[in-house]
C-alpha cells in the first residue's frame, strides 16, 4: 500500500498519530520480570555446578527447605504464658516461660495461654465508660447482685473473685471448659447465692464477711475441681454488703440501734468488771478474818482449858494450898489495876495517918478568859 512506503502512514514518518507528534517517555521505564528471572536462573546456575535440575541442585533445594522446616519449630513464651506442646493434637508437655522448642508443624504445635496472670470477675457490678467523668465508672447490676437469706431477707451483694490456672492443670483447662470466664462466673454466683441462703442477714452486714469470703472461695474451688477445670481461685472480696436502696433507711437506724445497745452492754460489763473484784476482795478479807477469829478463839479456849486442867491437877495434891493461890491471884487480877492501899489494921498499919483528896473529889473549873493563872495553887 502507498501509505506505508511514507515510514509512519499517512500523516508522515516517525510514530506519529493524526494529532501530531506520538507519545514521549517519561521517566524511567520499570524493570522487565522475564529479565529479571532470567538473570536469577544464569546465576543459580553458577552456584550450582550442572543446573539447579540435577541431582545436587535438587538436594540442596530439598535440604534447604528442610532447615527452613526445623527452624519453625523454635518458639518464645512470654513471662505471663506457658507452652502447651500438642503431638497430633494429644497434649505431650508444658514448658515454662523462654524460649522452647518442638517439633514442627504438622507434627506439633503449641498453645500459649495466660496461666500465670492473675484475672479477675466482677459479679453484681460492671465498669462503664464515662465521658463526663473522663473514665470509668461502677454500675450495679441488679440481676446478679440481689441475693436472698436464710432470714428470708434481701441483700445486695456486689464481690470480685481472683483466679488463675493451676501450673499443673494448664492441659484441662484448655480442654475441658469452653468459656473459662462465663465458667468462673457462674459458678461464684451460684455459690456465692447458696452460702448468703444460709446464712442470717445480720451477720452478714456486720461480723461474718469474711467467713462469709472463706465459705464461697471454698464451695466455688470445689465446684471447679468437680468440673476439672484447672483453675485455682486466689481469693474472694466482698465488695459491697448493703440492704436494698428501698430499705436501706430503716436498716442503718436498726444498726445505729444495735450500736448503741452494745455501746451500753460494753458498758455494764466495765463496771461489772470492776466491781465485782472489789467485792470478791471484800469478802476474802472478811472470811479471812473470821478465820483469824475462830483460830485465836479455839487457840485461847484450848489454852484455858488446859491450863484449868493443870491447875486441877495441883489442886488436887493440895486443895488448900491450891485454893489459897487461887484466892490471891485472882484478887491481885481484880484489884491490881485499881487506885487503892488495902491493909489490915494491925500493928504495921498504926502510923498511916487518914487522907482524903478533896481536890480529886471536885470537878476542876477551868480559868476565866483573861485571867492569868498566879504563881501558886490555890
Amino acid at each position: 500500500m502507498p501509505w506505508k512506503n511514507q515510514g509512519g502512514g499517512p500523516w508522515g514518518s516517525g510514530p506519529k498519530g493524526p494529532w501530531g507528534s506520538g507519545p514521549q517517555p517519561v521517566g524511567p521505564r520499570p524493570p522487565d520480570l522475564e529479565d529479571l528471572l532470567r538473570r536469577g536462573q544464569d546465576r543459580l546456575q553458577q552456584i550450582m555446578p550442572g543446573g539447579y535440575f540435577s541431582g545436587i541442585g535438587i538436594t540442596l533445594i530439598v535440604l534447604l527447605i528442610v532447615a527452613f522446616w526445623l527452624l519453625s519449630g523454635f518458639f518464645r513464651v512470654q513471662s505471663e504464658e506457658l507452652g502447651v506442646v500438642l503431638r497430633f493434637g494429644k497434649h505431650v508437655r508444658t514448658v515454662q516461660p523462654g524460649l522452647n522448642y518442638h517439633l514442627p508443624y504438622p507434627i506439633e504445635t503449641v498453645l500459649l495461654p495466660k496461666a500465670l496472670r492473675v484475672s479477675t470477675i466482677s459479679i453484681g457490678m460492671t465498669l462503664i465508660d464515662d465521658p463526663a467523668r473522663r473514665g470509668r465508672s461502677i454500675r450495679d447490676v441488679p440481676e446478679e447482685s440481689l441475693m436472698l437469706t436464710g432470714d428470708e431477707n434481701i441483700v445486695d451483694v456486689d464481690f470480685t473473685v481472683l483466679w488463675r490456672i493451676k501450673p499443673d492443670g494448664v492441659g484441662d483447662f484448655l480442654f475441658n471448659i469452653q468459656n473459662p470466664e462465663g465458667t468462673v462466673k457462674a459458678v461464684a454466683e451460684s455459690a456465692m447465692r447458696e452460702v448468703i441462703g444460709r446464712s442470717q442477714i445480720q451477720p452478714i452486714l456486720t461480723g461474718a464477711r469474711n467467713v462469709t469470703e472463706q465459705g464461697v472461695q471454698e464451695l466455688i474451688q470445689k465446684t471447679l475441681d468437680t468440673y476439672g477445670a484447672g483453675i485455682q481461685i486466689s481469693q474472694v472480696q466482698m465488695q459491697k454488703v448493703d440492704p436494698p436502696a428501698q430499705v436501706i433507711d430503716a436498716f442503718r437506724d436498726v444498726q445505729a440501734a444495735r450500736a448503741n445497745l452494745e455501746q451500753l452492754q460494753n458498758e455494764a460489763q466495765t463496771y461489772a468488771n470492776q466491781v465485782v473484784p472489789q467485792a470478791r476482795g471484800r469478802s476474802a478479807q472478811i472470811l479471812q478474818a473470821a478465820e483469824g477469829y475462830r483460830e485465836q478463839t479455839v487457840a485461847e479456849a484450848k489454852g484455858q482449858s488446859s491450863r484449868f486442867l493443870k491447875v486441877y491437877e495441883e489442886y488436887k495434891k493440895a486443895p488448900d494450898v491450891t485454893r489459897e493461890r487461887i484466892y490471891l491471884e485472882t484478887m491481885e487480877r481484880v484489884l491490881g489495876g485499881a487506885e487503892k492501899l488495902v491493909y489490915d489494921g494491925g500493928r504495921s498499919g498504926q502510923g498511916v495517918v487518914p487522907y482524903l483528896p478533896l481536890s480529886e473529889l471536885t470537878a476542876k473549873r477551868p480559868p476565866a478568859t483573861g485571867q492569868q493563872s498566879s504563881g501558886g495553887n490555890r
